[in-house]
């Protein structure tokens, strides 16, 4: 098989022990009661999604810095083989640091700042923090294995609904018609 292009979209959320809350449906009138922590043990997930395909790539780090960027880009580029991939990101300093070494299967693409709602792979995040709102990790351990469950749970169907933006679609079918006419 030859060299494929891929687009991915890549980001990072923090993950920690402080109890993600969020709206319930009560009776009229009725508060839910829910234990809240906040201790401020954490860590960052990296990860890239493949909205097309439904394919999704993630790594833990301890901090979100250019030096874990550059471990984790190393890590995508090998295990994309010989493809080639657009990746989509926000203009973290992390992701734009002149120390970086990108490797020659990635081509950044950086999208406008403060619009994390272009990125699709946020709505993953967010379909991730929802599993377990309301829940308390007595570690970061559990709280780590909990979100390996939920990753290796998602099927690629699922990834591609949380994450195929229409204009995403059009644009690639777009550019796929523009090339077949060449």
């Amino acid at each position: 098989m030859g060299k494929r292009l891929r687009y991915l979209c890549q980001d990072e959320t923090r993950l920690g022990l402080k109890t993600e809350t969020g709206r319930v449906i009560t009776a009229r009138g009725v508060k839910p009661i829910v234990s809240v922590q906040w201790p401020r043990k954490a860590f960052w997930l990296y990860g890239v999604v493949e909205p097309l395909a439904g394919w999704h790539f993630c790594r833990e780090y301890p901090h979100l810095d250019s030096e874990n960027f550059q471990k984790f880009i190393d890590a995508l580029s090998l295990e994309l083989g010989d493809d080639m991939a657009l990746m989509q990101m926000d203009q973290a300093s992390a992701h734009q640091a002149l120390a970086l070494a990108w490797p020659e299967n990635l081509i950044p693409i950086f999208q406008p700042s403060h619009s994390p709602q272009l990125n699709p792979i946020e709505r993953l995040w967010q379909f991730i923090k929802r599993q377990f709102k309301g829940e308390n990790f007595s570690n970061l351990q559990e709280l780590r294995q909990r979100v390996q469950h939920e990753l290796a749970q998602m099927s690629s169907e699922l990834i591609s609904f949380l994450t195929c933006y229409d204009f995403i679609l059009e644009a690639l079918f777009h550019e796929a018609l523009f090339y077949a006419s060449s």
